[in-house]
């Protein structure tokens, strides 16, 4: 067999259930494939796995991260237990961490002490304010959450626990970037954000099959738009204080660096899913009887990662990508995107390209420049920071040669118009 690259594990203690009922939930579907589980992670399948998977990484850290559904819904004794069993197969000179993405509304002042004492870090989901916030992530009765996020917030910040914050953008929150982020930075004190855009697929199985999307999900357009707004905002005031996960990525491609997001990385499959009861997946977003890799008690988990089904459905990504993609301008930083979100045809026909293209393309020449900027700071051994000073300069340049134009001088901003039909048109 193949030596193993680096892998992580998306690990479904309780499967899809969850005390909330969002609408645009792609997961709780996923309890139909098994219709006669109490969808709870048996200590055999916790044990198997935490020794497989510690024995399988090579890495100095060995990352647990624990998703559902609602994860704290397993309780204590299931976490206490687990933090044992990777104490007693941790290797020598090896550090384990734990990160666990949770809806906050179980939180309590016993969860937070135990996450403190343990080191967890947390991801919240949150999508701004308030109502943008309970559009769509309700409980099961439908009533909003947004109070109950905010008091689980306000606990972690208590018991300073580590936590960022994961925002979905979608149709009820893609119109108002700038206040969903500045909410997020001033309000809720976030310095670690990711804005994951909301692609549902239209169709009665819940898999990513079909090429129709359900009316609350993002445009490529609006996300593109949305990434754009905020960047503006982020790149003048916010960077080195706020950190912004794509745009973290970002920065390390324009630095020569693989993608540190498999959304954007060449090829995938080093992101799986385990369930509650040991079966493996090729991916998080593809939980589907066809992408099963097997289960635990039945092959070793080392050879289900390392797998042929396994390694083509990472080779896939790029080896499927249309001729557009190819020979895109951008496609050294988007590679086509996240495969389950590839339904559209290129102008060509061809099918496999991004429901998103139009906003990664707009979003990354965008950025184009200022990340070239930060990229040369971090080569000179300058902080990427310093970029804020050098726009503002910039900025303040450019506003003293907007007071001197004339009308039918060229504008100053570069745009090619006049300035009496550009910058001048809003004296």
């Amino acid at each position: 067999m193949l030596a193993l690259p680096a892998f992580q594990v998306m690990l479904k203690p309780r499967g899809a259930i969850c005390n909330l009922d969002c609408s645009y939930c792609y997961f709780l579907s996923k309890a139909r494939l098994y219709p006669d589980s109490a969808f709870r992670m048996s200590e055999a399948v916790l044990e198997n796995f935490t020794r497989q998977y510690i024995a399988a990484q090579t890495a100095p850290e060995v990352m647990f991260a624990w998703q559902g559904g609602e994860p704290t819904l397993m309780g204590f004794d299931f976490f206490r237990r687990a933090v044992e069993l990777q104490q007693k197969y941790v290797k020598p000179g090896t550090r384990v961490a734990n990160t666990l993405q949770t809806n906050a509304t179980t939180l309590d002042d016993a969860w937070c002490e135990f996450f403190r004492a343990h080191d967890f870090l947390l991801g919240v989901s949150l999508d701004g304010p308030r109502a943008q916030h309970d559009a769509y992530r309700v409980d099961p009765r439908g009533a909003p959450t947004f109070d109950r996020v905010r008091r689980g917030i306000e606990l972690l910040e208590r018991h300073r626990v580590e936590f960022n914050i994961l925002t979905t953008v979608h149709a009820a929150n893609a119109a108002s970037p700038l206040a969903v982020y500045r909410f997020l930075r001033d309000e809720i004190g976030a310095r670690f954000i990711q804005f994951i855009p909301i692609v549902e697929r239209d169709n009665a199985t819940g898999f990513q099959e079909g090429a129709r999307v359900t009316a609350r999900s993002v445009t490529g357009k609006q996300y593109g738009d949305f990434l754009i707004a905020i960047f503006d905002e982020w790149v003048r005031r916010d960077v080195g204080r706020v950190f912004v996960q794509i745009f973290d990525v970002a920065l390390g491609v324009w630095l020569g660096q693989r993608a540190a997001l498999c959304v954007f990385a060449e090829t995938c499959g080093d992101a799986l899913a385990l369930e509650h009861n040991g079966d493996l997946f090729a991916c998080d977003h593809f939980v589907e009887p066809r992408f099963k890799l097997g289960n635990l008690a039945d092959t070793p988990l080392a050879a289900l990662v390392g797998s042929a089904p396994q390694r083509k459905f990472g080779a896939d990504k790029r080896d499927t990508l249309p001729r557009a993609c190819r020979e895109c301008s951008v496609r050294f930083i988007c590679n086509g995107g996240c495969p389950k979100d590839r339904l559209r045809v290129t102008r060509d026909g061809e099918p496999g390209l991004n429901y998103l293209c139009d906003g990664f393309k707009a979003f990354f020449a965008h950025i184009d420049r200022p990340m070239k900027m930060m990229a040369e700071l971090i080569r000179r051994e300058h902080p990427p920071a310093e970029i804020v000073f050098v726009l503002a300069r910039e900025q303040a340049a450019l506003e003293q040669e907007i007071a001197r134009a004339g009308r039918n001088d060229p504008c100053p901003c570069g745009s090619g118009k006049k300035f009496k039909q550009c910058h001048g048109s809003h004296r």
